[in-house]
């Protein structure tokens, strides 16, 4: 595994340069993904957690991770990267996103699919986990930070008249 600390969310599948207000690969918001080199480290801290906890949230929802220290070990046989910091579950999705074509027996891995989920391909459990990621990363957005957006933005204008 690479021994290389990962220093941002983004998985380079960016869509905020298309004018997404949420990005569909890293699911940060448009403003954290321009200004993340200038983050300082509670800025960037917040952010990760942020995303933890949707992520979490998603993936608790449709499997179990039984065995965290199995999990863990997979991921470093398979020189998968993840953060050793977050929840199990999100080491759960860094295995899923990049090996669900591979994978043939979750329990091997540590993991349990929810009984409403074990006729589910894991390719199409992906693809599932990411909507729902993202679609809580844009309601988050539109309910706590839009909101800010809009009101600042009014109150520079009508101090601007």
């Amino acid at each position: 595994m690479s021994n290389q600390r990962i220093k941002t969310p983004c998985v380079g599948l960016c869509s905020t340069v298309y004018g997404d207000v949420v990005c569909r690969g890293c699911k940060r918001f448009h403003h954290e993904v321009i200004n993340w080199n200038s983050y300082r480290d509670e800025e960037k801290h917040a952010v990760w957690l942020r995303l933890e906890v949707l992520l979490v949230q998603v993936m608790a929802a449709k499997l179990e991770v039984f065995d965290a220290a199995r999990l863990r070990t997979q991921l470093e046989q398979r020189q998968i990267r993840f953060v050793p910091q977050q929840s199990p579950y999100c080491w759960a999705y860094q295995l899923i996103a990049r090996g669900a074509r591979a994978i043939n027996q979750l329990d091997a891995y540590g993991l349990a699919l929810l009984p409403e989920f074990r006729g589910w391909s894991l390719p199409q459990l992906r693809d599932a986990i990411d909507r729902e990621f993202f679609l809580l990363s844009e309601a988050h957005y539109q309910r706590y930070i839009a909101p800010r957006f809009l009101r600042e933005g009014v109150q520079g204008l009508s101090q601007g008249s």
